[in-house]
């Protein structure tokens, strides 16, 4: 089983050019269902000896220990996907997981900040400081493009186009897009990258957002980061850095932008993806709405 896993990871590395972060959320999803079963029958079966009810018993394990059902769902993808692969190498005789349903979910509205908060915490790091220029010139750049911290941690010089205010993004699956910057993220841009030491790679290739030695940032420092500020603004603590692409494509659709520009904007392969915005982003005329109309309620 493990053999084989391994075999389907190098497929999607080398035929599927998946991404280093879908290689790793595909390791562990597979990995730990190997754990599962060396645990419940004493050792790890061949994948042609695995059955639809050994995955529902596994699927109930991973309920009964409090996981998301966004994460269940996610696994269930990633064993069809391991299952499809072993039909078509010969080391498995049929999809057993292909049976299983994902386990129903409520979609939640995202965690935003308003307009307000986000100023406020695009003040809060200090001007007199390089770090504090760094920091800074990381939250309106997250906030302007509505980009992944991933896409973030990511970007090169040879991606920023200072001059123009765009900026190319390598997003999920390896597509890229152009994103546009406001005037305050190319300025905060601008007094970063005068300021900013390398300890690496120069030129085109060098990281634009680094930690003190010079190295390239990594999305987990990001988040530290993050976290500092709120502490200082007292701004509500479920903030992530992925909250501020929330906020990024509900305030856009709050002014009149349309959905498939902000699905563009996002990255979104699907609009379906996108649409959850549509329900942040009417909450005030809704609002509006009982308290004007006279049988809203």
């Amino acid at each position: 089983m493990r053999k084989a896993v391994e075999q389907f990871l190098r497929h999607l590395e080398v035929e599927r050019n998946a991404s280093p972060l879908t290689l790793k959320s595909y390791r562990e999803d597979l990995t730990a269902l190997c754990d599962y079963l060396q645990e419940a029958m004493g050792e790890c079966p061949r994948p042609d000896e695995v059955t639809t009810l050994d995955l529902r018993g596994y699927v109930s394990f991973l309920a009964e220990s409090g996981y998301a059902k966004t994460t269940i769902a996610r696994r269930l993808a990633s064993l069809r996907s391991f299952f499809r692969f072993g039909q078509r190498d010969g080391y498995a005789n049929s999809n057993p997981a292909k049976p299983l349903r994902n386990p129903r979910k409520g979609r939640s509205l995202p965690h935003f900040l308003t307009a307000e908060e986000i100023g406020q915490l695009l003040s809060a790091p200090p001007k007199n400081q390089p770090l504090g220029l760094r920091d800074r010139a990381i939250l309106e750049t997250l906030y302007s493009a509505g980009l992944r911290v991933s896409e973030l941690a990511g970007l090169c010089n040879g991606d920023l186009d200072l001059a123009e205010g765009v900026i190319r993004v390598r997003g999920k699956g390896r597509r890229e897009r152009i994103s546009p910057l406001g005037s305050y993220a190319v300025a905060a841009l601008t007094a970063w990258l005068s300021k900013r030491k390398l300890a690496g790679a120069a030129g085109d290739r060098a990281p634009v957002f680094v930690n003190k030695f010079g190295h390239r940032l990594t999305t987990r420092s990001v988040a530290r980061m993050l976290e500092k500020y709120l502490k200082l603004t007292g701004l509500d603590r479920r903030t992530t850095p992925h909250t501020l692409r929330h906020s990024f494509a509900t305030h856009l659709l709050d002014r009149g932008a349309d959905i498939r520009s902000v699905q563009e904007l996002l990255g979104h392969r699907s609009l379906v993806t996108t649409q959850i915005y549509t329900h942040v982003s009417t909450a005030g005329l809704r609002e509006t709405y009982k308290k004007a109309h006279p049988r809203a309620s």
